[in-house]
């Protein structure tokens, strides 16, 4: 399957389906929505976006100004707040990205929310699929790093 088609597919299991079973943005006033021209949500390899797209440490972020049409939104912010992360066996499972900690309540207090089974079930499909594609499986493992670097971190922090 190609990029484009992957992307589209992709794109398609999160039609209708979102993290919690209300508007999450109601909780936290969309402050995963609130960009600016330095900030903004990665792209996996080879996604392609209308919204405006930057360069930063060697990733591709798309930037919005807070209101993009869904059906446009790159596939980060599809699964925000989780990531599909590789466990010690190289199978996917899903995480709440600990990188959303500052900006997403939902991440922030994960053991206290009531997640979509749907949902998880789609961020998983999602990341089997991409761990076919040698670049997308790559991505995917230098996330999981950052994350589990994240988390240890922190535990550290609370410790």
């Amino acid at each position: 399957m190609n990029s484009k088609n992957m992307y589209k597919f992709l794109y398609r299991l999160f039609d209708g389906v979102t993290p919690i079973y209300e508007d999450c943005g109601s909780i936290c006033s969309s402050a995963c929505c609130k960009g600016d021209d330095k900030t903004g949500m990665l792209l996996f390899p080879n996604e392609q976006t209308s919204l405006s797209v930057i360069e930063k440490d060697g990733v591709s972020l798309a930037v919005c100004d807070g209101k993009c049409r869904r059906e446009e939104r790159p596939l980060s912010c599809r699964i925000f707040p989780f990531f599909p992360t590789v466990d010690e066996n190289g199978e996917i499972i899903v995480s709440i990205d600990s990188r959303a900690f500052n900006i997403c309540p939902l991440a922030r207090n994960h053991n206290e929310v009531r997640f979509s089974p749907l949902f998880i079930r789609h961020v998983r499909i999602a990341g089997q699929i991409m761990m076919k594609d040698p670049e997308c499986r790559k991505f995917i493992e230098e996330i999981t790093k950052e994350i589990e670097d994240i988390n240890l971190a922190h535990k550290m922090l609370i410790e």
